[in-house]
């Protein structure tokens, strides 16, 4: 397959492109050039994405089996790039987001459930939600052949550029008390970036069209399961202080940034970790057991050293040292 990757050097698009290659694909990828984590054996041209001509001039007039499409900012970037594309691509997969649903996720949701308001000619990225929302519409509009529109939840895996796996890696590796946010059997809903790019590259190859919740199912694992992987993958003597969700709450302490990945299992949050999966599923998704995800995460952190989230979007990943000893206080 000849694929173009708009993206293709960290988080996803990296995953995509080595998986691609494995498989013996023909990978171009479009980037700035200026960032991320170059992969030898593409064929690899540079852009600024919110520059039409220079896209248009990096593109040439070749053509493509399929493209993947990991952009996260203004909706009107991935309208210049459907526009662009459409007759000389018949697939395209737009690496989504879970946060076009409307807020509070509800429990169970699936691809059918209420979408936050967008434009498709949008030129404002400080909305994450209505950015990615914005970006499907562009695509639905102005793409005339096969679209995938990948609704991922939280993506985990080697290359995470936000950090919330890398955070616990590396605050277990120093050892110590480590407040754990329980119950212990809290389940955990996510994806590794390397399934959901094995998924993506099996969709453009079979023509899978549609809106897609690429996740896991509920209880992949559970966050006890995930923190003690940590603490055996890092060998270290770290010491997991169970704390219940109440607890948190009263030490004024938030789940998904302060405390990456957990959220409580009620209230707003608890939707994040819950949502239907059986259409990607039935459309081939599988997600690889935890373990093999831990270790990798840890294994590549110690390669390459932990990166620097490209923006603060995400927000500040993890526990100060206060809010930490103010939930250890309470234990």
């Amino acid at each position: 397959m000849r694929l173009l990757v708009l993206g293709g050097t960290h988080h996803v698009g990296r995953a995509v492109v080595e998986a691609a290659l494995a498989h013996g694909d023909e990978v171009t990828t479009l980037t700035r050039g200026v960032s991320g984590h170059a992969v030898a054996g593409v064929d690899a041209r540079h852009a600024d994405r919110r520059d039409p001509a220079s896209v248009k001039a990096a593109l040439g007039t070749d053509t493509w089996d399929a493209v993947i499409d990991t952009w996260s900012y203004e909706p009107s970037v991935v309208r210049d790039s459907a526009r662009l594309l459409d007759g000389r691509v018949p697939h395209y997969t737009y690496i989504s987001s879970r946060s076009v649903y409307t807020w509070p996720p509800a429990l169970g949701l699936d691809e059918t459930a209420p979408v936050v308001d967008a434009d498709p000619d949008s030129t404002d990225a400080d909305d994450y939600a209505a950015a990615k929302r914005g970006a499907e519409l562009a695509l639905e509009r102005d793409f005339g052949g096969g679209t995938i529109l990948a609704r991922a939840g939280l993506v985990l895996g080697p290359y995470e550029v936000v950090g919330r796996l890398p955070w616990w890696l590396n605050r277990i590796a120093a050892g110590g008390r480590v407040p754990a946010p329980g119950p212990h059997t809290r389940p955990l809903q996510y994806v590794d970036g390397r399934d959901l790019a094995e998924w993506s590259l099996h969709a453009g190859r079979n023509g899978i069209t549609g809106a897609f919740n690429t996740v896991s199912s509920p209880g992949h694992t559970t966050i006890g399961a995930l923190l003690e992987e940590c603490v055996a993958v890092t060998g270290s003597d770290a010491e997991l202080v169970w704390l219940t969700p109440e607890a948190v709450e009263a030490a004024g302490v938030s789940g998904w940034t302060d405390l990456p990945i957990w959220v409580p299992p009620t209230g707003e949050l608890a939707g994040l970790h819950d949502c239907d999966v059986s259409a990607a599923q039935a459309a081939g998704l599988r997600c690889r057991p935890m373990a093999e995800t831990v270790a990798d995460t840890w294994a590549w952190l110690q390669r390459e050293g932990t990166p620097t989230p490209p923006t603060n979007r995400a927000g500040e990943i993890g526990l100060s040292a206060e809010q930490e000893q103010r939930l250890l206080a309470s234990a």
